[in-house]
């Protein structure tokens, strides 16, 4: 079964609620801020507003997103840094606050890349390798905590080396199989479990704005090794390569392309598998809807930002497509087992002055589709 969700804004009802004449002048002056972006350019932007959202595994799902965008120093010339927080709560008693970021210091010559995620949350477990079902074998109840952070150096121009830090922990994990009484094979990692990995980074990073690029490259390399050493419970390494390119095509249009690897050895928790899907590569499959030690996927995007109307420059769209694999070893990579998404989108200009876009996608896969609404672009 694929997740499906919808995010829906309700900001003018959920801020009126109680005081209806005061929240009308704020809502006015709250929406003409960004809506008109008058601004100035320098100044650091903040956004918060609601959402809705419903998937059937969790019901109905309320929670707030905020996103804080702004230049070190003030200073133009330095790159736009981000930060984007997310939390919530359903009706089934979960909850959740994920944050991404994105900062860079004064003279970029410091890059602090990374996210953290606390939920209690369930997720779906469709087995492990290529050949896993279409409909999920089990819900997989738990506790979840995921911090992963780069800090690293400048060492010449847009070329950056650091350490890396990845710390998850699942606990309270129950498998309640789709089918009450069947028989499941539980994966290394069933009863939870915390691993530390710790290893180094090297990026070259030239974009100038990460929610929206319009030239330019990005490409990571990192080893992660998670040990027993250091209070890791499973032993394993984690080899990931990210390397996308962003082409202006015409004025306004970007063609942006990503072609991502992760490589791993040893024993792996299921939750610390390479995942395949969600809400930016592989659009479409559920997150882990394929997951194995090591995966390679690809997708290459076209972004009309915006479209040549004449009522309006603020509304684009794009459309996308992407192909990848899970394995569980590299031997048994086969170009022939490729899975494929594509689909397609909106986009709104938020911030016109920082080119800042959110964007509502959606896509289609060989066993379903999927809706997606985020501010900035999925790579």
């Amino acid at each position: 079964m694929m997740k499906k969700c919808w995010m829906i804004v309700f900001l003018m009802g959920s801020l009126a609620i109680g005081n209806p004449a005061g929240a009308q002048g704020f809502i006015k002056r709250y929406i003409h801020s960004f809506l008109n972006d008058t601004s100035d350019i320098s100044k650091p932007q903040f956004l918060l507003y609601p959402t809705l959202a419903y998937a059937p595994e969790t019901s109905w799902e309320i929670g707030f997103s905020a996103l804080y965008v702004y230049y070190a120093n003030r200073d133009t010339t330095h790159r736009l840094s981000e930060i984007n927080a997310f939390t919530f709560f359903t009706l089934e008693n979960q909850y959740g606050l994920w944050m991404d970021h994105a900062n860079y210091g004064p003279g970029d010559r410091w890059f602090f890349l990374g996210r953290i995620r606390f939920q209690s949350f369930p997720l779906l477990y469709y087995g492990i390798g290529n050949d896993s079902p279409p409909d999920f074998l089990a819900r997989v109840d738990a506790n979840q905590v995921w911090v992963k952070e780069r800090v690293l150096r400048k060492v010449r121009d847009n070329l950056f080396f650091g350490l890396e830090f990845d710390w998850q922990r699942l606990q309270q994990v129950r498998f309640v199989p789709s089918e009450p009484g069947a028989t499941l094979e539980l994966p290394a990692g069933y009863q939870g479990s915390s691993n530390l990995g710790l290893g180094l980074g090297l990026v070259y990073d030239n974009r100038h704005n990460v929610l929206n690029v319009r030239d330019g490259h990005f490409s990571e390399l990192a080893v992660m090794r998670y040990n027993p050493f250091w209070k890791s419970e499973f032993n394993f390494t984690t080899v990931l390569s990210d390397n996308r390119i962003y082409r202006p095509v015409g004025k306004n249009n970007v063609l942006a392309a990503q072609l991502f690897g992760q490589f791993q050895s040893g024993i792996v928790p299921f939750n610390q598998l390479s995942l395949m899907g969600g809400e930016s590569l592989m659009r479409g499959y559920y997150t882990g809807r394929y997951r194995d030690r090591n995966q390679v996927a690809a997708q290459v995007e076209m972004r009309f930002l915006p479209f040549p109307l004449r009522f309006t420059d603020r509304i684009g769209g794009a459309v996308f497509a992407g192909t990848g694999q899970v394995f569980p070893e590299i031997r048994a990579f086969d170009w022939n087992r490729m899975v494929w998404s594509a689909g397609g989108g909106l986009r709104f200009l938020l911030f016109p002055k920082k080119d800042i876009y959110t964007r509502l996608d959606l896509a289609f896969t060989s066993e379903g589709s999927g809706v997606y609404f985020f501010i900035g672009e999925a790579f």
